[in-house]
């Protein structure tokens, strides 16, 4: 009886993983003003999204006590190598509760095989809350306009060549 009991609830378990799977990418059919909340990027400035207007952005939220974030930081410093030339931008977002310096967060990185990742903390977790992101990893897909076109919510192979070309897909569509 037990045996039946821990079969189905792995059943369960791997049935909700393949749908969360299936439902991880959402591409909106109309575009969302992003807000203006303030970041910090590795020289300690100030910016908004919205000074990288121009450019097809993953807006990465990541924890460095989030298993799944760390183990993919490797596939996202090879997505950034693929796509140099593609103007798309990654901006790597943690809270800046979780560090003490910017050294201390490019040095995390670096021992994860993730040295060219632009490195960005979020004041206070403002603009996460304002985005209504409490998990990661999360991805934030923002177009050229500046607008949120879509998100990604969960881990993904990212210098996988089939994801490069989704994203290289997307930003074809939306600038």
């Amino acid at each position: 009886m037990k045996k039946y009991i821990l079969t189905f609830f792995m059943f369960v378990l791997f049935a909700f993983s393949a749908k969360a799977r299936e439902d991880a990418v959402n591409i909106y059919a109309v575009p969302r003003d992003m807000p203006q909340r303030e970041i910090i990027n590795e020289q300690g400035q100030k910016v908004k999204l919205s000074s990288f207007k121009g450019n097809f952005i993953l807006l990465m939220v990541w924890s460095r006590n989030c298993v799944p974030c760390v183990k993919e930081l490797d596939n996202i410093n090879g997505f950034v190598n693929k796509t140099r030339d593609d103007n798309i931008k990654v901006i790597m977002l943690s809270p800046n509760t979780e560090w003490k310096t910017s050294e201390e967060q490019r040095n995390f990185v670096n021992k994860f095989n993730a040295p060219d990742l632009a490195l960005y903390t979020d004041i206070d977790g403002k603009l996460t809350e304002d985005l209504g992101i409490f998990t990661s990893p999360h991805t934030v897909l923002i177009g050229a306009s500046g607008q949120e076109i879509g998100r990604i919510r969960g881990a993904a192979e990212w210098d996988d060549d089939k994801v490069v070309e989704y994203i290289r897909n997307l930003k074809e569509q939306h600038g």
